[in-house]
């Protein structure tokens, strides 16, 4: 019985493992889509300040293409919405790892305990037979 808890102790210990580096990732995710958040906004702020005789430019490649003013206002809120969707994705998914790395401490709470009750008479039944 004690080899079987030792095996599932070292399943969910792994499962826990591997939860908290999916959730690093999901962090780091989280991390990059607000600082992609923040550039676009500010784009979009700095393209309100714009006239129609502005130009506007895009890099493609090693080249600055001229672009259409409401073409680039377009593609900005397009990106904006994109990376919105993808942040609620991330939280969605933080969310989901979280409930699950909860669900595998308290289980590997219920098996260290179990551990070390099987382990306590084995213990006092030492101790006692040291007595004597």
């Amino acid at each position: 019985m004690s080899d079987a808890l030792q095996v599932r102790l070292q399943r969910a210990s792994t499962d826990f493992q591997r939860l908290q580096s999916d959730l690093s990732n999901a962090v780091e995710s989280r991390q990059r889509l607000d600082a992609q958040l923040s550039e676009n906004e500010l784009v979009k702020k700095e393209f309100a300040l714009l006239t129609p005789k502005n130009r506007v430019f895009k890099l493609v490649g090693p080249v600055l293409v001229p672009q259409d003013l409401g073409e680039a206002k377009t593609n900005i809120e397009t990106r904006l919405d994109f990376i919105r969707g993808e942040i609620k994705r991330v939280e969605a998914q933080l969310k989901e790892i979280e409930g699950k790395q909860e669900e595998k401490k308290i289980e590997l709470v219920e098996i260290q305990t179990a551990l070390q009750n099987m382990q306590a008479p084995v213990t006092t039944a030492r101790s006692s037979a040291l007595a004597l």
